[in-house]
């Protein structure tokens, strides 16, 4: 998945990019306001993670304004702040839930599997596509008895089928929620993704499949 982490102490945007993206995600870190504002009008993240003391302003402006946009991205608030009036305000203005610095990173990690599990209407990780149960949080396809672990950006492209059966994905798309800015990587690493995982579906009832001059989308037989 890809997250926005808008966070203006390096060292613990560093530490967060670090551990994130050694759990396969894709990071995208802004010191500012101005710079968050940048990233989401040129991408679409899954999940937010929002400071609150930003050197050019409030975060909270900034949720109060992605709000009112009507834009669904979940948000996690990071704050110093643990007054309990600070923190019914942060969920009053739309935030999805907040954790109190300094904070565990498994503490984080289970907090954003929480949102995301919410997001999408399920109480539990585990997802069920035609005869195939998908467990992102161990990174695992289960085939009746044959269970397979996916590598971390065979999960993350994994996820992005599953979440959106039916849909279509041009490979651009695909290469923005699997890699960075800094990644030099061509549309061919799509291919090589997309041909792993058929190859983990074989003698299942769900494919993805190719729309030939559009991308990809995966379906259920």
């Amino acid at each position: 998945m890809r997250f926005l982490l808008v966070e203006d102490n390096q060292d613990l945007a560093s530490a967060t990019v670090d551990r994130l993206t050694m759990d396969g995600h894709v990071v995208d870190h802004a010191s500012t306001l101005r710079a968050a504002e940048d990233f989401k009008a040129t991408t679409d993240y899954d999940l937010i993670f929002l400071d609150i003391m930003l050197p050019d302003g409030d975060g909270r402006s900034f949720l109060s304004t992605h709000r009112l946009a009507d834009d669904p991205t979940p948000v996690i608030v990071t704050t110093a702040r643990s007054e309990v009036s600070d923190r019914v305000g942060i969920l009053d203005l739309g935030a999805d839930d907040y954790v109190t610095k300094p904070f565990d990173f498994s503490e984080l990690e289970a907090r954003c599997r929480a949102v995301l599990r919410r997001r999408g209407g399920a109480a539990r990780n585990v997802k069920m596509l035609g005869d195939i149960e998908f467990d992102p949080l161990s990174g695992t396809l289960r085939l009746g008895e044959k269970q397979i672990k996916l590598r971390n950006r065979e999960l993350r492209l994994f996820e992005v089928f599953a979440n959106a059966p039916d849909q279509i994905f041009p490979k651009s798309k695909l290469l923005d929620r699997l890699f960075s800015y800094g990644d030099e990587v061509s549309e061919n690493a799509i291919e090589v993704y997309v041909g792993r995982l058929r190859r983990h579906l074989q003698g299942s009832s769900v494919e993805i499949q190719t729309v030939r001059g559009v991308g990809y989308m995966l379906s259920v037989r």
